[in-house]
């Protein structure tokens, strides 16, 4: 039986593995935290956001974890925080030009996980909804 993960037929050592992936890395480090697409959408879904609704949407997030996941989509330049010097105090949070090129890519993502839960069989890549 022939293996056909590896069609040239060598060894793949870690440095075959690892040698190209840095844009990947990349990628995973700006948008792989475990909320940051959900947020993203939230966000796009009706922008501007303010906290305070965020916060309701995402009612299992402590509010420490959702501000962190905020900050870093701040610093990588997916969104732009805006607060107002009001009292009380109003912060609101929107896409910037760069975060809304990350819509598409969602979903696609979005669409390529629906084939692959209707085209994979075990039933532990199924999300009941």
């Amino acid at each position: 039986m022939q293996n056909s993960t590896n069609n040239e037929h060598k060894a793949v050592t870690n440095g075959d593995l690892f040698l190209n992936d840095a844009l990947l890395t990349g990628v995973f480090k700006v948008i792989g935290g475990k909320w940051k697409i959900m947020l993203i959408k939230a966000i796009a879904a009706k922008c501007p956001k303010r906290f305070g609704e965020l916060k309701r949407e995402t009612n299992f997030l402590s509010q420490g974890t959702l501000t962190t996941q905020l900050k870093e989509m701040e610093r990588d330049g997916l969104i732009l925080r805006e607060a107002f010097a009001e009292s009380p105090p109003r912060v609101e949070y929107k896409l910037t030009d760069m975060g809304k090129t990350l819509l598409p890519v969602i979903a696609v993502l979005e669409d390529w996980y629906a084939n692959f839960q209707t085209n994979t069989k075990p039933e532990k890549f199924r999300i009941k909804q």
